[in-house]
C-alpha cells in the first residue's frame, strides 16, 4: 500500500521559514516526479512546485520563485519543500503528490498518489 506523509507544517510569522517533508512508503520517491500543492480555505488546490523523476526538471509557480525550493536528500526519500520569506497568503494546507512519469504537470489529476496534507499558517 502506497502512502505519502507530509510533515513540518505549523505556525510561523511573516518573513519566517519552514521546511516541509514528504516521505513515502510502498514506493520509491526517487523513481517518481513529486509535486507540492496547496489549498487555502475556499480556494481550489493549486500547484506550487515540483521535481521530476531523475531530477532533470524543477519547476515553480511565480509566487514560489526565489522563496521556495524543492529538493531530495541523498537517499532520495523524503522530498523537502524549503519555504523562506513566508507571507500570510502562503497560508494553506500543503500536499505532496507523486506520479510515475518524469514531466512536471501542474494539474492535480495527473498525480497518482497524495499525502494527507500539513497545515501551514503564516500570521503575526
Amino acid at each position: 500500500q502506497v502512502q505519502l506523509v507530509e510533515s513540518g507544517g505549523g505556525l510561523v510569522q511573516p518573513g519566517g521559514s519552514l521546511r516541509l517533508s514528504c516521505a513515502a512508503s510502498g514506493l520509491t520517491l526517487d523513481y517518481h516526479t513529486v509535486g507540492w500543492f496547496r489549498q487555502a480555505p475556499g480556494k481550489e488546490r493549486e500547484w506550487v512546485l515540483c521535481i521530476s523523476r531523475n531530477d532533470l526538471i524543477t519547476a515553480y509557480t511565480d509566487s514560489a520563485k526565489g522563496r521556495f525550493t524543492i529538493s531530495r536528500d541523498n537517499t532520495k526519500n523524503p522530498v523537502y519543500l524549503q519555504m523562506n520569506s513566508l507571507k500570510p497568503e502562503d497560508t494553506a494546507v500543503y500536499y505532496c503528490a507523486a506520479r510515475s512519469y518524469w514531466l512536471c504537470p501542474t494539474t492535480p489529476y495527473t498525480y497518482d498518489y497524495w499525502g494527507q496534507g500539513t497545515q501551514v499558517t503564516v500570521s503575526s
